[in-house]
């Protein structure tokens, strides 16, 4: 309901731009045709940000170890019950076209290696999969050895203690995980189909590619992607995109800082026609390609300094064919020893050179995974204070769209933030909290199989005072964002960097569009140390807290009554016997006990009760439903009598006295009122995201889960919940609420 804070008060418009990303950065290969977006698409991403922790998972590491001493102990090679070798993890819409084999190494070929001379982006070769944009994150992975052994794990072989088994380490929603695959691979004609190395007998890059798809489902579940996702995931690093034409001055600098401090970088090229896959000069739009190094060298003739960037392509070899390509004039003009050094670092099958002018007219998209979340505009180093919370989006309850929907963007998950202390040296001389908000989808790839795709997801940030629950629709509609993130894009993580005054704030992460279910992690990073006395970085949810049991799915409403023995003859008056056979008695009836005082109201309510209790002056579940009958009409009435009887009489009869009636009746007439308040165009339903309301306005407080569970369990096809089902959920919300008082004061006494 409206707040009288803001009346006579004009709503908001804000403005909420939206981007959809078309995954053209992974082409099929070199032979294969990709599916384009119409022409003239474009897209922007938002930097992405994560942390850069150590393995945490031990156990899995030792089942690793468990595993394969089992096995070489039996000497049997083991086979993964988890990623079968067959159809299941190779595809999931379609089937081969080509005749797949799964062999293991030992059989393609003589004396097979996991690692020969080191790991190193030549043993990278793209095959018949569309997964470019996870091999050039690869390609950039082999340039720093001690992260490429946190991915690899060393001691690994086809020899020592070999038994078929081999692991790698991934990155995954704010934890290392170990993923354990069998050495069995997809091979046609005794030739491995997907990525290779140009050396026959290595096979750290197949199974390092089997790992990731088994990570993920199926080999199809690699198809189309982002450079940046799979970065993430092979570093916990921090990821940021840049639109090469909106690129900043110093974007040079920032690259050449980037390679310094270990950082991986990859970019590629919009598709702007079908026709079109390949630019005049050789490179090829929607293709990922990893970025190498940076070269600042002496042109002799001119007497300047030319700007030189080195790039690879996963497929192996090299399609350039503009400035600075194998044997054009351009490296006359270099010295004899830059040309000899920038020689000796490429490798010509797979790199090349190109002037960084050029790079930034042909190539349109940067990506870049840094292993700090470190700005890279300055040289200080900063440490972190990282805050990750889960959450989801339920349709119906919490999935509310983003600001353009007013009427249910306020349902949306609510985080509060609390920023105390200032940045030490503020950039722009002005004194402000610097943080960086990261919101992250969960499981959408794994779920392609069911049709998944990612959400176009977004946040916004609102600054706030002292409020601690969840903010109603009027504070959105008449309170301006604070911060936001620049647009709302299909990608798994957006990201952006903020400098916010110290204050209260909370941060809404929202789909574009309403009614969008799926899983998310939002993430704070914090310039300033945690561990300060006089700092707080507090992340939670905007509930209060219930009982665990309420966590809980609510039970089916029944409409079967709830019989007690002992009531059944009472239920239909019939006469008791007196212990004498033959003889029968009637009941005496029973007289209520009247107050000394008593109100004209609460009189004429002990007129109609007696009037219903009929000779033994209380009243049973028959006579219950025709008063309900009579108060709700048309209504369902057996969802609510029978779970009422069941926890509210107190004696263990089945049936109510005077004063269960009475609470009973009142909280029937409450829930009545407030049912209508929100029933505003007279349907008797009520949109599942008032429900938070009227909940809250009979006196139930409840988590975010709880609200979730309630839209899920009552809410039909429409998102609406009818009278009856409001009922039934608020009987069974007062039964859970009463019997957790009276477990509390027990464990009191």
């Amino acid at each position: 309901m409206g707040d009288e804070t803001y009346k006579g008060k004009v709503p908001l418009v804000e403005d909420t731009k939206v981007k959809v990303l078309y995954e053209t950065q992974a082409s099929a290969g070199p032979d294969d045709k990709a599916e384009y977006p119409p022409a003239g698409t474009n897209s922007i991403y938002s930097a992405i940000l994560s942390r850069n922790e150590a393995v945490k998972d031990a156990k899995r590491l030792k089942t690793f170890l468990e595993l394969r001493d089992k096995y070489v102990k039996k000497k049997v090679v083991f086979e993964d019950p988890l990623f079968p070798a067959n159809d299941s993890s190779l595809f999931y819409s379609h089937k081969s076209a080509m005749k797949i084999e799964w062999k293991r190494p030992s059989e393609i070929c003589e004396n097979p290696q996991f690692i020969i001379d080191g790991a190193n982006r030549t043993d990278i070769c793209q095959g018949e999969l569309g997964d470019c944009w996870l091999l050039a994150a690869i390609a950039c992975l082999t340039v720093n050895e001690k992260l490429l052994y946190r991915v690899i794990p060393p001691d690994q072989s086809f020899t020592e203690n070999y038994a078929g088994i081999f692991h790698f380490q991934f990155w995954r929603y704010g934890e290392w995980i170990d993923v354990v695959v069998d050495d069995r691979i997809p091979t046609c004609n005794n030739k491995l189909v997907f990525t290779k190395s140009f050396r026959n007998n290595e096979f750290w890059s197949a199974l390092l590619e089997k790992a990731y798809a088994k990570l993920h489902g199926s080999y199809e579940a690699l198809k189309g992607g982002n450079t940046l996702e799979a970065m993430e995931d092979f570093t916990g690093g921090v990821t940021e995109f840049f639109e090469l034409s909106e690129a900043p001055k110093d974007l040079y600098s920032i690259m050449r800082k980037a390679l310094q401090r270990g950082s991986l970088m990859g970019c590629s090229i919009d598709v702007t026609s079908e026709l079109e896959s390949r630019t005049d000069l050789g490179l090829v739009r929607g293709h990922a390609y990893s970025i190498i190094g940076l070269e600042e060298c002496d042109e002799v003739a001119k007497n300047t300094k030319v700007r030189l960037i080195r790039l690879r392509n996963p497929w192996g070899f090299v399609l350039w064919k503009g400035p600075w390509s194998v044997n054009s004039k351009e490296w006359s003009t270099i010295s004899t020893a830059d040309r000899e050094n920038l020689k000796k670092q490429t490798i010509e099958t797979s790199e090349f050179w190109m002037s960084f002018d050029d790079f930034k007219r042909n190539f349109t998209k940067l990506e870049m995974c840094n292993l700090t979340p470190d700005t890279l505009q300055c040289d200080e180093r900063h440490s972190w204070t990282v805050s990750v919370n889960e959450g989801r989006w339920v349709r119906g309850s919490s999935a509310g769209g983003c600001r353009n929907f007013p009427e249910t963007f306020w349902t949306n998950p609510q985080y509060r933030l609390k920023l105390y202390e200032e940045d030490d040296d503020p950039e722009d001389g002005n004194m402000a909290c610097t943080l960086v908000v990261a919101l992250m989808q969960k499981g959408r790839r794994m779920q392609r199989h069911q049709g998944a795709r990612f959400l176009t997801i977004g946040f916004s940030i609102y600054q706030m005072c002292g409020q601690n629950q969840h903010l109603q629709k009027d504070f959105f509609l008449y309170t301006a964002s604070k911060a936001k993130c620049k647009t709302y894009i299909n990608l798994r993580e957006v990201t952006e960097r903020f400098r916010l005054p110290p204050g209260e704030y909370v941060i809404i992460p929202t789909t574009f569009q309403p009614h969008q279910e799926g899983e998310f992690i939002l993430r704070v990073f914090s310039e300033k140390q945690s561990t300060s006395d006089n700092y707080k970085l507090t992340l939670s949810f905007l509930s209060l807290i219930t009982p665990l049991s309420f966590f809980q799915p609510l039970p089916l409403p029944t409409c079967q009554p709830i019989v007690f023995v002992s009531d059944r003859a009472r239920a239909n008056k019939e006469i008791e016997h007196d212990g004498i056979l033959g003889e029968k008695k009637k009941k005496p009836k029973r007289k209520l006990l009247e107050p000394e005082e008593e109100t004209e109201e609460e009189k004429q309510f002990r007129a109609i009760y007696e009037q219903i209790a009929g000779e033994d002056m209380q009243i049973c579940a028959n006579e219950l439903m025709k008063v309900m009958k009579n108060v709700l009409a048309k209504h369902l009435v057996v969802l609510v009598v029978f779970p009422w009887l069941n926890h509210s009489q107190t004696d263990g009869t089945g049936k109510l006295n005077l004063q269960e009636f009475k609470h009973l009746w009142r909280k029937i007439k409450a829930w009545q009122l407030i049912f209508k308040r929100y029933d505003k165009d007279k349907t008797c339903s009520i949109s599942s995201f008032e429900m938070r309301n009227a909940v809250n306005d009979a006196g139930f407080h409840l988590n975010n889960q709880l609200y979730d569970i309630i839209a899920m369990r009552y809410a039909d096809e429409h998102l609406n919940i009818n009278f009856d089902s409001y009922i039934c959920c608020f009987v069974r919300l007062e039964g859970m609420f009463s019997k957790y008082q009276e477990i509390c004061q027990l464990k009191m006494i």
